[in-house]
This record gives C-alpha cells, sequence and structure tokens, in this order.
C-alpha cells in the first residue's frame, strides 16, 4: 500500500501544485515510485494523457516531476469554464458535455466518487507513494456535502494533510486559523503540518508568527518556502491577472488576453528567449505596433471572438499590416472566414464572422480532438521559405474542425500518435504575414522557435542569433532549482514520519 500526503490550501492559487510537482521531484529523487493525484481540477491549461485523454496542465508537469508519463488516472476529472456559468466536464480524459453548477453538484458528483476511488486504489497498488492535491479550500462549507476534491478525499485515501497558506498576499494566519476552525472535528485532526508560502523577507521576522500558529493550532509549522521567481508551467490564467515580469528584449510580442484564454503555457518558451519581451493585452490601445502579435487558444472561441468585434481590437487587429500574425487552436478559428456552432457545443450563437485573415471555415462537433501530434513546416509562401522543413511536436484540443477554402496553402504536415498517418494542419495568408494552427506547443521546438524568432528579427533588420536556450533543459532545471530549495525549507524528517516512511538523510 502506497503512502500518502494531501496538499490543501486556505484558497485557491496557493501554491499546492507547484508544491505538488517539488514533492513529486523530492521523492522521485530518493528513490520512490511516486505519483501525483489531482480528483478535480477546474483550468483551461490542458495536457494530453499518455492514453489519449486530456488533463490539466499541472498534473502532466507534475507526472514530469515523478519522472513519469502523464495519465488521465491522475486528474480524472477535469473543469474548463466556458462562460455563461458553464463548464465542460472531461471524466478520464474525455469530455462528456457542458454542465452547469448545480446539475453537476447534484447529478454528477456520486458516479464521479467511484471514478475518484477506482484510480485512488490503482495508484496504492502500483506506486509507492502518492501527492495529492486538493482544489481551492476545504473551508468552503457550501460544498462539504458534495465535496469530491478535499476532505472527502483525505478520507478515502487515509491521508494525512498538510495545509499550505500563501504569506504574499496577507492574512496567512488568519487563513490559517480560519481554516482550521471551519473543518469538522475529524477533519481538522487530519490537518498533520502547516506550510507557509511564498515568503519574502527574514524568517527570524517571521518566527514569532510561527510560535504562534503551533500554539494556537497544536499543528506543527513543517516548513516556509520562500517565494521563487520561477518559470515552470502555471495552472491557469489567474496567474497572468499578476502580470508576471518578462525580460525586455529586441522582439515585442503581443498575446492577446482573450477572456477565456486557454493554454497560454504555449508561450512559456518564448519567454526564455533573450531577445522577447512578451506581453499580454487586454485593451486594443495597449496594442500598439508589436514585431509579432499571437491570438491564443479559447475555451469558447464564438464569445472570444465577440470580445474582438465588440472592444475594438478585431480593427486594431485588422490594421496589423506588417506585424506578424500568429493564431493558435482557437486563435487560428478566429483568424479565419467564419465560425459555426449549430449543434451549441461551445456557444448559443450558431455562427459569426471571424476576421477573415486566413482561408478557414470553421464548424464545431461533438467530438474532440485529443492528440500528441508532430510534423514539419511545408508552406510554400514566401515569407515562410528559412521555415521549410523545420520540425515541430506538440499536441491538439479542440471541438471544432477548420477547412481550408479552395485557393489556401497549408501550413505543417503533421503526424497523430505517431501512427504514420499524414494530415495537413493550418493555413498561411498569401498577401501577409499571417498563420494559424491547431498545434499547441509549437514554440517548446528549440530549432524551429530560434528560427521562427530569426525569421522576425531580419523582418525588423537585426541579425539573427544563435540558439542559446534549450526549453526542455530549462524546464528539468527550474524543477530541480525548485526540489532544492522546497528540501531546504522543509522538515522533511517530520514529514517522512507524517507518512511513515524511513528518512535516510540526503
Amino acid at each position: 500500500m502506497a503512502r500518502k500526503i494531501m496538499l490543501q490550501g486556505t484558497s485557491s492559487n496557493v501554491g499546492k501544485s507547484i508544491l505538488t510537482a517539488a514533492l513529486c521531484r523530492i521523492f522521485h529523487q530518493d528513490g520512490y515510485k511516486v505519483v501525483p493525484f489531482k480528483s478535480q481540477n477546474m483550468a483551461l491549461n490542458s495536457a494530453i494523457a499518455v492514453e489519449g485523454g486530456e488533463i490539466g496542465r499541472a498534473q502532466a508537469f507534475q507526472a514530469q516531476a515523478a519522472g513519469l508519463q502523464p495519465s488521465v488516472r491522475m486528474n480524472p476529472i477535469l473543469l474548463k469554464p466556458s462562460g455563461n456559468m458553464n463548464s465542460q466536464v472531461i471524466v478520464l480524459g474525455k469530455a462528456i458535455g457542458l454542465k452547469g453548477a448545480f446539475q453537476y453538484h447534484s447529478d454528477l458528483k456520486p458516479e464521479l466518487l467511484a471514478i475518484i476511488r477506482d484510480c485512488l486504489d490503482m495508484f496504492d497498488q502500483d506506486y509507492e507513494v502518492i501527492i495529492i492535491e486538493g482544489a481551492g479550500s476545504p473551508a468552503e462549507v457550501n460544498l462539504r456535502d458534495t465535496d469530491i476534491a478535499n476532505m472527502k478525499v483525505a478520507e478515502m485515501a487515509s491521508s494525512p494533510v498538510l495545509l499550505v497558506a500563501d504569506i504574499d498576499r496577507g492574512g496567512a494566519l488568519a487563513a490559517i486559523v480560519g481554516t482550521l476552525e471551519l473543518l469538522l472535528p475529524h477533519e481538522r485532526h487530519m490537518v498533520k503540518g502547516i506550510i507557509i508560502n511564498k515568503f519574502r523577507g527574514h524568517i527570524g521576522l517571521l518566527q514569532p508568527a510561527l510560535d504562534f500558529l503551533e500554539a494556537k493550532t497544536g499543528i506543527p509549522v513543517l516548513g516556509v518556502i520562500p517565494y521563487l521567481d520561477l518559470h515552470l508551467p502555471e495552472e491557469d490564467s489567474v496567474a497572468l491577472e499578476a502580470h508576471r515580469h518578462y525580460p525586455a528584449g529586441d522582439l515585442d510580442v503581443a498575446v492577446i488576453r482573450l477572456p477565456l484564454i486557454s493554454n497560454f503555457t504555449d508561450f512559456d518558451a518564448l519567454m526564455g528567449e533573450p531577445d522577447v519581451k512578451l506581453r499580454y493585452v487586454r485593451k486594443p490601445e495597449e496594442l500598439g505596433k508589436p514585431d509579432l502579435l499571437i491570438i491564443p487558444g479559447s475555451k469558447n472561441t464564438i464569445e472570444d471572438t465577440l470580445f474582438l468585434h465588440h472592444t475594438g481590437f478585431t480593427q486594431a487587429i485588422l490594421a496589423q499590416e506588417q506585424t506578424f500574425i500568429v493564431g493558435i487552436c482557437g486563435g487560428y478559428q478566429i483568424l479565419g472566414c467564419s465560425i459555426a456552432d449549430p449543434a451549441g457545443v461551445e456557444a448559443r450563437i450558431p455562427k459569426i464572422d471571424g476576421l477573415g485573415l486566413l482561408p478557414v471555415d470553421t464548424i464545431f462537433q461533438a467530438e474532440k480532438t485529443t492528440v500528441e501530434t508532430e510534423g514539419e513546416l511545408i508552406s510554400s509562401v514566401s515569407y515562410l521559405a528559412p521555415l521549410q522543413g523545420k520540425k515541430v511536436a506538440g499536441y491538439e484540443i479542440h471541438m471544432g474542425q477548420s477547412y481550408p477554402r479552395a485557393d489556401a496553402l497549408p501550413l505543417i504536415k503533421l503526424t497523430r500518435n505517431g501512427n504514420g498517418n499524414r494530415i495537413l494542419d493550418g493555413v498561411a495568408n498569401k498577401h501577409r504575414p499571417v498563420i494559424g494552427t491547431y498545434l499547441h506547443g509549437l514554440f517548446d521546438a528549440d530549432d524551429f522557435r530560434r528560427s521562427f524568432l530569426n525569421l522576425i528579427r531580419l523582418r525588423k533588420g537585426l541579425e539573427p542569433i544563435q540558439q542559446e536556450h534549450s526549453h526542455g533543459d530549462h524546464m528539468e532545471r527550474e524543477l530541480n532549482r525548485l526540489a532544492r530549495v522546497v528540501r531546504e525549507s522543509l522538515n522533511l524528517p517530520l514529514l517522512y514520519r507524517i507518512m511513515e516512511l524511513p528518512y535516510n538523510g540526503r
């Protein structure tokens, strides 16, 4: 039977996902067969699991930290908000439809509990350590009876709980004490440690507060994690509200901040490039004249297209005649001529016009495409000549299918799931530098990314620069840095005792 520990938070966005990844890497380094688990995740950043289904991006990243391929069982329930108080519900990697909050809580949760239990039972047999991540806060008393993400999962797994608070946002002590006060007595008894996350300053100044917490709650403070400027995949678009600090560079790269933006981790690799200044644009007047303009993925393409039309973004984008424009997934659909949703798969509006910059028409269908892909650039347009034959790889997650018009020039030749079947993806505008593709992770391929940025540099009259940044190596370095800091900051002997594991003193 696997040993377990569960991280729950005083609220959302306190750092549970990152700390779960850190513990996965620490136990992996210490020689344990460890697996991450989050029963229910609400996120617009997702990834493709080894089975071909869809899971939260955070769980895929945690799997990497544990030295594993991502599996749908690591995140059996994924909720993707799509506007109008509805979410797409994904169970074991497959979308089962749009559900309102009341319908989801009243109709689905009993059967979902059985699925969660099955996943935990399987991991219990196959792994030595399970690192479980909660969702939101266990103190939401209105959701206690229908809980399938926090204390009910801890009880099901017979797992001790660590309570995590974000001290950087303020009120951490009150949040910890208040959360514990709102738990039922048997739930409170399951909390075996407290973690203070994102601390800035001298630990000596915090010590009186730590002493108070331990005296007040009777629960040990397991550690204080310093604030870390990490370049790792974020859980969801709430991270964009803090407007992460992007370095200044020669190339101004603007990403439209769509209201229902999804998979913005597509641009993490760009942030690591020394010549890129990446910024998220919320208003047309912020756009300026970027060197590269990106329209990202969207959970509700029609709603986000209407946002562009109604806010003046459409006119501002169409005026960017010299700017290189890239649309990925939903952004690709938005750049097309029309978007139709006759069955109401995502929206209540049956059809709208796109921006008309790419000769494609999109029709939404009930069946969702979730697949890993790889391929090469094949477009014959002159402005893409330096990229001919460049290799790319990533994944597709989309409900719609886009149908190129007769005069469209395909962008990429792809192979799906390594099965040898080649398909054409994306199109390029013949007359101005605009391209679109369904390929998430387009910029993760080091050689393509650098060659593409050098193409933008040449358009700007700048000399190309040599490839220096490996996105994959960077991710591993950051993971190891995270694990090192957390290892130094936590009372690991106590954690091992809580989990009833022998500690070898690494």
